[in-house]
C-alpha cells in the first residue's frame, strides 16, 4: 500500500486545537471509554490494556458469550448492540468521556457491507458521540486507507477516516499495517492454508509484497497512550512493526513458529483469482476473498513509522517466539474453520 507520513495533523495544528479546546484534551479516567469492537482481537487486548493501567473500560459487543469468553476475567462493563445501530450507539456512549473505534469488517459477507459497517457505522457513531457530549475519540484506520482507493476495503476506511476527521471531535487516526496475534485474521489464515497444504504452498505472486508486522499489544498500547497524550489530538499515526517483510519472508518464520516444511512456489495472482471466487461461492467462511487477493498488489510498509518515533515503544518482532500460538492449528480446526458462518 502506498506510504504515507506518519503524523498528519487536522484543519488546525495541535496549538489552534489547545487553544479552541476549554476542556482538558486527554481523555479522564474518571469516565469509562467506549471500545467498539471489543471482543475482536485488537478489541480484547485494548480493553485489557486500559484496565490494567486504571481506565474504566464499557465493551460493545454483539454476543454476550462470546464477550465473556473473551473479556469475562477484566473489570468490564458490556453493553450489547451493534456499531450500525444508532439508538444501541447513544445509550452505550451516555456518560462516556471517550470512545475507541475499532469495530470494522475486513470481508465483506451477507448482510455486512463495507459501506455500511465500515463507512456509514462511523458516521452514526460520531453522531451519537456527539448527542451524549463525548469529545475524544480514538479510530482504527488502516494503513493505506484512501476515500480516492479504487480497493474497496482501503475506500471504506478512507471516507471514514475524513468523516471522523471533521466530525468536530478530538480525534485521534491510527493507522497500522497488518497486525498479528492470537486470532488475527492474517498470520492465522496463512496458518491454517499450511495445514491444509501439505509439502507445497502456493505465494500469490511470488511473496514479493511486503507488509511491515506489528504485535497486537503494541497497536493496544499505542491506543492507550493517545488517550493518554493531549498532543496526538487531531493527529493521524501510521504504525508498523519492528521491519518490513516480504510476504515469503512472513511465510518462513511462520514455517518455523509452527515446526513444519513446506517448498514455497510462486504462482500468478491470476491462476489464484478463479479458485479464490469458486472459494467464495462454496465455503461460508473463505480464507480470502478476491478483494483482498488484490490487496496483495500493494505494499502495506509505512514510511514514519510512529511506534517507535514518536510512542518510543519498542516493537514486539515478528519472530518464531512470538508466534508459538500457531502451534495450535491442526488440519481438522483449519478445515472446519472453513464452514463457520461467522
Amino acid at each position: 500500500m502506498r506510504n504515507r507520513g506518519s503524523y498528519s495533523y487536522g484543519n488546525e495544528g495541535p496549538a489552534t486545537a489547545i487553544a479552541e479546546q476549554p476542556q482538558p484534551l486527554s481523555a479522564d479516567k474518571k469516565r469509562p471509554v467506549l471500545v467498539t469492537g471489543a471482543s475482536g482481537l485488537v478489541g480484547i487486548h485494548t480493553c485489557r490494556e486500559l484496565s490494567k493501567n486504571g481506565w474504566q473500560v464499557r465493551a460493545l459487543i454483539r454476543d454476550a458469550a462470546k464477550a465473556a469468553m473473551a473479556l469475562g476475567q477484566l473489570p468490564v462493563e458490556f453493553r450489547v448492540g451493534d456499531v450500525r445501530d444508532a439508538t444501541a450507539l447513544r445509550n452505550s456512549l451516555n456518560g462516556c468521556g471517550a470512545v475507541v473505534h475499532l469495530a470494522a469488517i475486513a470481508i465483506e459477507r451477507k448482510g455486512e457491507s463495507y459501506a455500511d459497517s465500515n463507512t456509514a457505522a462511523t458516521a452514526r457513531l460520531i453522531s451519537a458521540a456527539r448527542a451524549e457530549s463525548v469529545q475524544r475519540m480514538i479510530f482504527m484506520s488502516q494503513n493505506g486507507a484512501d476515500s480516492r482507493s479504487p480497493y474497496p476495503f482501503l475506500h471504506s476506511k478512507g471516507v471514514a477516516q475524513e468523516s471522523v476527521k471533521t466530525s468536530g471531535l478530538r480525534w485521534t487516526i491510527l493507522r497500522p499495517s497488518v497486525i498479528f496475534g492470537p486470532e488475527d485474521q492474517f498470520v492465522n489464515v496463512l496458518g491454517r492454508l499450511i495445514r491444509l497444504t501439505p509439502k507445497i504452498f502456493p505465494l500469490p505472486g511470488g511473496g514479493k509484497t511486503r507488509f511491515q508486522p506489528i504485535a497486537v499489544d503494541d497497536v493496544a498500547r499505542v491506543v492507550r497512550l493517545s488517550l493518554e497524550k493531549k498532543e496526538t489530538v487531531n493527529q493521524s499515526y501510521d504504525l508498523g512493526g519492528a521491519v518490513p517483510l516480504t510476504l515469503r519472508q512472513m511465510t518462513e518464520r511462520i514455517l518455523t513458529a509452527m515446526g513444519t516444511e513446506r517448498t514455497l512456489v510462486a504462482v500468478p495472482v491470476k491462476v489464484l483469482r478463479p479458485l479464490v471466487a469458486l472459494a467464495q461461492r462454496l465455503l461460508p467462511n473463505p480464507p480470502v476473498t478476491s478483494s483482498l487477493l488484490d490487496l496483495l498488489a500493494l505494499d502495506n510498509t509505512v514510511a514514519n513509522n510512529a511506534l517507535t518515533e514518536y510512542f518510543k515503544v519498542v516493537p514486539i518482532p515478528f519472530a518464531a517466539d512470538e508466534l508459538q500460538y500457531l502451534r495450535r492449528i491442526t488440519a481438522k480446526n483449519a478445515l472446519r474453520s472453513l464452514f463457520e458462518r461467522q
